[in-house]
């Protein structure tokens, strides 16, 4: 790839219009790191972690690719992991790029590409995810959700899916997924007042887990450097 910066931030815009964004990701995604005018080398990731930040910086990539901002905040002080972070991308040049719930809701983006996982068929769009057939057992489920899942509610039968990547366990959309006929809803992040009030079982994975996958699928796709960097977890039985 030999691309300048502007050049680069129009092809991610069509990628994941900035417009289909959370109002409440306003002024958070796009280029929000800036550093060489010219591009070469691109890596991607799910979180500018400090690990992802020196690997790509030790491949010589003048772009990062992600899907959570770092600087959530407004930043008045530049301190402790910020500092850090920004001496990392400015001192290698390297600009950093976020497309958030633009991409959640982009064609192939983090949605997409988890119904894609789960072999979702018949897939019909919500505010925020899909809903699908699924002919997969929980333990494939599990499986394909990175080894662990853990289910509130009982769930006698699993026909039709609702999969939202990241935190989406928000009981409109919930009832959303009931009118649309499933028969579970797949997210991360559950809370204890929605699983005692919800209108269908809820399945919790972990939030990596749920939309790394579509970093991923969109580094393959663009012939970029995926590094992955999960949180490390250990589950106890």
């Amino acid at each position: 790839m030999n691309m300048d910066i502007l050049s680069f931030v129009r092809e991610m815009d069509l990628i994941a219009p900035p417009d289909l964004a959370e109002e409440f990701d306003e002024g958070r995604i796009g280029l929000v790191v800036e550093g060489s005018p010219e591009i070469t080398t691109v890596c991607c990731a799910l979180d500018a972690t400090p690990r992802v930040v020196r690997e790509a910086a030790a491949v010589g990539a003048e772009m990062l690719v992600v899907h959570h901002t770092p600087l959530w905040h407004p930043v008045t002080r530049v301190t402790g992991a910020t500092s850090l972070l920004l001496k990392d991308c400015l001192s290698a040049g390297m600009n950093l790029f976020v497309m958030h719930t633009n991409f959640d809701r982009a064609p192939q983006g983090v949605n997409d590409t988890l119904a894609a996982l789960l072999g979702l068929s018949r897939v019909e769009e919500m505010p925020l995810g899909v809903v699908g057939d699924c002919s997969l057992s929980l333990d494939e489920i599990a499986r394909r959700c990175g080894g662990g899942i853990r289910i509130f509610g009982r769930l006698e039968r699993l026909e039709r899916l609702a999969v939202v990547g990241g935190s989406g366990f928000d009981l409109p959309l919930i009832a959303e997924a009931a009118r649309l006929g499933a028969d579970a809803f797949l997210s991360a992040e559950v809370k204890h007042s929605v699983v005692r009030t919800s209108p269908l079982p809820c399945i919790e994975s972990t939030h990596y887990a749920l939309e790394a996958p579509a970093m991923r699928a969109l580094a393959e796709r663009m012939g970029w450097r995926f590094i992955d960097d999960p949180p490390l977890m250990s589950i106890v039985p």
